[in-house]
């Protein structure tokens, strides 16, 4: 958490692909395990798939937005123009003009705010290719 109340994020920078068997879609799956080490430095652990990594400060802090639309009442004072004496022999029957139209009749207006959910000031980089994991097998002669 910073001071502000947001949550500070980070960014996972790889080099290549990240591939999943069949036709699954990653969206929401499971990646691997993300731990550090005695030094502090970032270790990745996918399947049987080791990275080491760095981690970086950014140059500028990103903001991660959310989008959202609300409709609200509007009042006299709101900044909706008033189109109620429109000529309608000059009106074509378009979408825009339709939807105005609609909006004023109901007094409704589309809002668009954004939120500000999280700031991201550093990331992790793996650069280096994946290393097999290999158990140490005893060799007994």
């Amino acid at each position: 958490m910073l001071q502000d109340g947001l949550e500070e994020w980070g960014i996972i920078e790889l080099q290549g692909d990240l591939e999943v068997r069949g036709n699954q879609i990653m969206s929401g799956q499971f990646i691997g395990d993300l731990c550090f080490d005695k030094y502090g430095k970032p270790i990745l652990i996918i399947g049987h798939h080791i990275l080491h990594g760095k981690e970086q400060a950014l140059e500028k802090p990103f903001a991660v937005l959310q989008k959202r639309l609300h409709d609200h009442e509007t009042t006299d004072e709101d900044d909706i123009p008033n189109e109620t004496n429109l000529d309608v022999s000059n009106i074509s029957m378009s979408r825009t003009i339709l939807d105005s139209t609609i909006s004023i009749e109901h007094k409704t207006a589309q809002r668009t705010e954004y939120y500000v959910q999280a700031i991201v000031k550093r990331k992790i980089i793996f650069k280096s290719r994946p290393k097999p994991i290999i158990a140490n097998v005893a060799k007994k002669v």
